[in-house]
């Protein structure tokens, strides 16, 4: 029974797997138009109207909406033949005692590919461009032109932040679909950057003496959830990309001896 559950599993998880090879154009078409709905009623809504809104905020929406599709298609070129390279000198970790394959039989092995667990951890790093997005839309209304100084330098704060992450979690996602073998270098280093990110701003916000306090407040605990949930996604998943045949396999040609 355990046996017939986990095929079936295997079986969904490589079903969605060929949905997202097959459908990433129609995954794409359907974030510019959720993301540019979105942005839109977000300027709509805005107390000073769209009259009063600054040029500043228009560019933050667009990048908003245009650079993870961006990064996803320079991805697809990056990655496109990713499948056939040779592994990386330089490695995550080499955590147990593993013999290395040629990447004729890595290819070959049963377990290659990027099916099974490895599907929720690409579900979850695409589910990472709608969530930041969503964040950012909720925490950065429409600047208007006359806003003052801390109110821009904080809006382009967060700007360089979602843009630069919900551009960077779209190649992690394209480098594990393509068993591109720099994917768990790459998601690992993204990662850190993340960290660092929320915890820079952070700190430049507490150091702010013309940040209100209402408003600092709420930025802290939103960036210290980021942190948290990047936390939480390092102590689940790092674990298995050291571990995990199925990764071994396919990102760094190995097997457990």
């Amino acid at each position: 029974m355990i046996d017939a559950l986990s095929q079936r599993l295997l079986a969904r998880s490589g079903a969605l797997l060929v949905a997202f090879e097959s459908r990433l154009d129609r995954i794409l078409s359907y974030w510019l138009f959720v993301a540019l709905m979105a942005c839109s009623a977000r300027v709509a809504a805005a107390p000073a109207g769209i009259e009063h809104t600054g040029a500043p905020s228009f560019i933050a929406y667009i990048l908003l909406v245009i650079a993870p599709v961006g990064s996803t298609l320079l991805a697809l070129r990056w990655f496109d033949s990713a499948g056939q390279q040779a592994r990386p000198s330089t490695r995550v970790g080499s955590v147990g005692r593993w013999r290395t394959l040629p990447c004729e039989e890595a290819r070959a092995h049963p377990l290659y590919g990027a099916s099974g667990i490895m599907v929720s951890l690409l579900i979850g790093m695409l589910l990472n461009v709608p969530v930041r997005a969503a964040e950012f839309l909720a925490a950065m209304p429409p600047i208007p032109r006359a806003a003052p100084e801390w109110a821009s330098i904080l809006q382009t704060a967060m700007t360089v932040d979602v843009v630069l992450f919900t551009s960077l979690y779209p190649i992690a996602f394209v480098a594990a679909l393509k068993r591109s073998s720099v994917f768990p270098q790459l998601l690992v280093a993204i990662w850190t950057l993340d960290i660092v990110m929320q915890l820079g701003i952070a700190k430049a916000v507490s150091g702010s003496t013309h940040l209100p306090p209402a408003v600092a407040d709420a930025l802290q605990a939103l960036l210290m959830g980021n942190v948290k949930k990047v936390l939480i996604s390092v102590c689940l998943w790092l674990p298995y990309l050291l571990l995990s045949t199925r990764v071994n396999v396919t990102y760094r040609q190995r097997i457990p001896v």
